[in-house]
Order: C-alpha cells, then sequence, then structure tokens
C-alpha cells in the first residue's frame, strides 16, 4: 500500500508535496453565514455566540489499562493528576523536539480518553499505539469532510457576556462550578451535556457535546432561550477568524516529513491522510522542509511544559529549554497598505496583488508570511484575519525574541514570489508589503 513516504518521493520531496497546494484551506464544513459574518464575529464580545465544532475535528478514543501510559510518553506536558472529567491540552512532538501537533484530551472515565483536534497529533497517537505494543483499544470518528456516515458526538461552544445567563435559564437554576479545564454535567432543557471551560473567544463560555442525534434539540433549546440576549450562531466564514483573536496557531507543519527517526512514521501514514495532503502557502519559501518546523517554545507553550516524566522529544527540548525562542505576538495591518492591496484588484495583468480574502485570508492550511525589519526576516505570520472587534486586519506572529517591540514597526510580506505557486487557489499576482505594528494582544493599547 502506498504512503507519505512514496508521496514524498514522487513528487520530488516534501516542500514540492506540501507547495503543490492539494489540499488548499482547512475546511469548515458549516453554513457560512447564518446572519452575517461580521454580526456573528461581534457577538463573542458583545452578546453570546453559539459555535458549532461538531464537523471539522477528528475525533480518536484510546481505552485500556496503558492509556494514560501511551498518552504520557508521547505527550510534552504533565499528566500528574490526570483522571477522569479533566481535559488537557496535549503537545506531541518528535525525536528532535520539534512540534507534530496539538489537540484536547477529555478524560470521560478511568483510562477512557477522547483526543479531539487536527489530525496530525491524534494519527501519532495512533501509530505509537498500534506499533508499541500498547494496552489499548482505538476508535475515530472522522471529521465530517471524510466521514460521509456521519458523527458520533456533536460538539458545540456558547461564549460570550451573556453565555452564563443562557446556560441557567435552560439548565433550570444554578450552573455547577466547572474549574477552567476541567469538566461538568448540567442539563440544556431535557438533554444532559458534558462541558469543558475553555473559551477560543476570550470571554467566558462553555465546550459542550453529547450523542449526535440531540444536535438539533440542544440547538433549538439555545436559540429560543437566548434570543432575548442577542445570541447569534457562528458561521464558518465568521468562526475560520476566531482563532486570530485566541492566538491559538493549530496551523504548523507537522514535524514529520523528514529524519530517519520519523521514517516508520511516514511509511504507516496513507496516502488519504492530512499529512500527505497537507498544503502549505505564504510568502516564506524555505530552503528546506525543516524551516517550516516550529517547536512549542515558538507557539507559546513553555510554561506548561512539564519534564516531571519520560516522553518522546524530552531530551531535545530540554537541551532547547535555555535558547532564545521566538515570541507569540500579534500584528495590526495598517488600513491604508490593505487598501492599497483591494484597489489592485482594479488592474490589469499580474500588477494586482494577492487577494486578501473576508474575513479570513488564509488560502492554505499551513500558510506562512515574511515579517521584514530592514529587509532582514524576523518572524512569521500565519492566521491572517479581518476583526470586526478591533475594525481592523490582524494576524499572529512568532517574532524573533531580539526584534519584539510593542508597537514597532515591521513589513508583512503579502504575496507568492514569481507571481505565485502551483497551487490551484492561487490567483497570478504581485508580490507587496503591507506595513504592521507589533501588538501583545489584539485589544492592546499599542495597537495601530
Amino acid at each position: 500500500m502506498a504512503h507519505l513516504e512514496d508521496e514524498i518521493r514522487a513528487a520530488g520531496g516534501p516542500l514540492a508535496l506540501l507547495r503543490g497546494g492539494r489540499s488548499g484551506a482547512y475546511p469548515f464544513p458549516i453554513r457560512a453565514e447564518f446572519t452575517n459574518w461580521r454580526d456573528e464575529q461581534e457577538s463573542w464580545r458583545t452578546t453570546a455566540a453559539l459555535m458549532d465544532l461538531s464537523h471539522h475535528m477528528t475525533d480518536l478514543t484510546v481505552e485500556g489499562p496503558d492509556c494514560y501510559r501511551l498518552l504520557s510518553e508521547l505527550g510534552a506536558n504533565s499528566f500528574e493528576g490526570f483522571g477522569p472529567m479533566q481535559a488537557k491540552q496535549f503537545i506531541a512532538v518528535n525525536h528532535d523536539g520539534y512540534q507534530i501537533g496539538d489537540c484536547i484530551l477529555f478524560c470521560l472515565a478511568d483510562n477512557l480518553v477522547r483526543l479531539v483536534g487536527r489530525p496530525p497529533a491524534l494519527n501519532w497517537v495512533q501509530f505509537n499505539a498500534e506499533t508499541g505494543g500498547y494496552d489499548v483499544t482505538l476508535r475515530r470518528d472522522e471529521r465530517t469532510a471524510q466521514n460521509p456516515g456521519g458523527r458520533e458526538f456533536y460538539r458545540l461552544q456558547l461564549q460570550g457576556p451573556h453565555a452564563a445567563r443562557i446556560f441557567e435559564e435552560v439548565n433550570g437554576g444554578p450552573m455547577p462550578d466547572i474549574p477552567f479545564f476541567s469538566m461538568g454535567r448540567f442539563n440544556i432543557g431535557k438533554y444532559e451535556v458534558t462541558a469543558l471551560n475553555h473559551r477560543m473567544s476570550g470571554f467566558p463560555g462553555l465546550e459542550f457535546f453529547g450523542p449526535y442525534a440531540d444536535i438539533d434539540g440542544i440547538r433549538d433549546t439555545l436559540l429560543e432561550a437566548g434570543e432575548p440576549y442577542g445570541i447569534r450562531q457562528v458561521g464558518g466564514r465568521a468562526y475560520a477568524s476566531v482563532a486570530t483573536e485566541s492566538g491559538w496557531i493549530a496551523s504548523t507543519v507537522p514535524a514529520v516529513y523528514s529524519g530517519e527517526s520519523m521514517k516508520p512514521y511516514r511509511e504507516w501514514l496513507g496516502t488519504r491522510t492530512f499529512e500527505a495532503n497537507l498544503s502549505t502557502g505564504g510568502s516564506f519559501v524555505p530552503e528546506k522542509v525543516e524551516d517550516y518546523y516550529v517547536t512549542p517554545y515558538d507557539l507559546g507553550y513553555g510554561h506548561i511544559l512539564k519534564f516531571d516524566h519520560d516522553f518522546i522529544g524530552r531530551e531535545a527540548l530540554e537541551a532547547m529549554r535555555g535558547r532564545k525562542h521566538r515570541k507569540k505576538v500579534w500584528l495590526s495591518w495598517h488600513r491604508d497598505d490593505v487598501a492599497r492591496v483591494y484597489a489592485s484588484m482594479y488592474e490589469q495583468g499580474d500588477r494586482r496583488f494577492k487577494y486578501i480574502e473576508t474575513p479570513a485570508a488564509f488560502y492554505s492550511a499551513s500558510q506562512f508570511d515574511r515579517v521584514e525589519a530592514d529587509g532582514r526576516l524576523i518572524g512569521l505570520s500565519t492566521l491572517c484575519s479581518y476583526s470586526a472587534n478591533v475594525r481592523g486586519w490582524i494576524s499572529v506572529c512568532m517574532i524573533d525574541a531580539d526584534e519584539v517591540g510593542y508597537g514597532r514597526e515591521v513589513d508583512l510580506v503579502w504575496g507568492e514570489p514569481d507571481g505565485g505557486s502551483a497551487n490551484p487557489s492561487v490567483e497570478r499576482h504581485t508580490q507587496t508589503t503591507i506595513r504592521a505594528t507589533i501588538s501583545r494582544r489584539p485589544f492592546a493599547s499599542d495597537k495601530h
């Protein structure tokens, strides 16, 4: 059976495979807009936003006596005290300490954990479970794009200033105390749900799940109770931009495409897997695939790495600990330069600049744009979105630690070199630069 290693060889190397644009942008297969994406964006900061997470993430259920041992030996964060009704962000790195992926672990019962997220971390866990002699059983519930039979669980999220009041109404009384990143159970009308205290929008709220057959009744109950509070359903266009405000960079390139230590994994991954079809894009075009790789430190996860247990990549991560790393910041794009890009749509030939899709402007599954100072590469920008909450364009950026200065102006290189790539979602265009200002957070006072 063909596998990822064959695909890399046939393409002429991992960079050629990744830049080929096979997958396009990562899909959010829900209705694009329920009202309009501007009001839907603003709802998670002004009223209440109901988000449907049921379709774009894969679930992997791990159960058995070796469940915790498996996850601990692959996870770069601690499993001390982990158990039923606990949740955790799971960080997986390769043998050299570079990020494979992350996801959320939901511990539903003793030695029963459901992993939810983009496929890379889940695939890595499955590979090690199947080849490492662990006493566990696995069950996958694929994301909707690869699951014509339908999902096992729905997964919804209600967030915003009025979310707590709506939850109390549908629960018929006070809510249980659910600490941050812990789980609890309550009622939404006649339905019992399991909820995680977790916020993507930066405002309080809960992510909750249950049997998929309940989703319509759950949604109707919430919309009816939330109508006086201005609840809005969030469509795919607005939802694609929520991670830009929260700063969660899930769009990294899994560090699996090179190295002898990862070759058995590449020979296990099939040709229909996420990794074999991933597309990269943006103005950053590396000389080698390793230049795409990032460490947990670059993503702002240094504080949750724990060396209290043995795991794959521990020695490498410990050696990196004392070095300087890139720092996660936000960029606020200058409005005049953005307007200039849009104005170029009226130019003939290739004199137009790369189109900026609104509100989420990423056109590949892993997109990285160059951030420069005086022509020098100082960082990489990703997750570029227009936010109606800040009334401007922002992106999340990883910048060399010595180059970070809040309020500093830098140049973001927009568009691809040589008029574009083989990615069919990229039109012919001319590369340009957009001025941007470094900010601590999208709502910080030092943004442009």
